[in-house]
Order: C-alpha cells, then structure tokens, then sequence
C-alpha cells in the first residue's frame, strides 16, 4: 500500500509543481513593458509638470516659478543659477545636482 502512494504521490507532486511554475516567471513581454524613465532633467527646456515630477522639493508651484523665471531672464547656465528663483534655495539644488542638466 505504501509503494502506491509513492507512486500516485510523485507524478501529482509533479503536476502541482509544473502548473505553479508559470505563477512566479516573468510576464511576457517584461522587458518590453518596462518604461524607461529619464535619470536627468533639461531645467532649460522641461515643462512645469516634468519638473515638477523630477526634482525633489519642487512641486507644482515651485516648478512654475524655475518655468516663469527662464521665460522672462532666458536660460540658466547653471544649476547653481537656480537660486534666483524664489522658493529655490541651496538646499534643493544640492538635492537634486545629480539630475539637473542645462544643456
């Protein structure tokens, strides 16, 4: 009796195996789906909203006013130039240098 539940036990063991492997592999077409998110922003060319999304400390408001500042004294040359925007101060740009770019 014994030597039948072993061999009963070992292909059901192995059906439930197979059939819970494809519950841990990767969806098809995962890498395809995988959105690549840029690491750096252009603060002489973005938008509100992208600045907004990227830099940390810099909500909606703040991001209007790097948008406003640039429209009306041109581009920054810097990520230092930030400054000059109200609301910015060293301790944003400090936070975020790695992700500014203004070429």
């Amino acid at each position: 009796m014994k030597r039948i539940e072993t061999l009963f036990a070992a292909p059901v063991l192995a059906l439930a195996l197979a059939l819970t492997a494809p519950a841990f592999a990767a969806p098809p077409n995962a890498e395809k789906s995988a959105e690549v998110l840029p690491t750096q922003v252009n603060i002489n060319t973005a938008d509100a909203a992208t600045l907004a999304a990227m830099l940390d400390g810099v909500g909606e408001s703040r991001a209007k006013a790097i948008v406003d500042y640039r429209a009306a004294n041109g581009p920054f040359k810097s990520a230092d130039d930030l400054v000059a925007v109200k609301g910015i101060g060293k301790s944003v740009v400090e936070r975020n240098r790695a992700k500014i770019k203004v070429k």
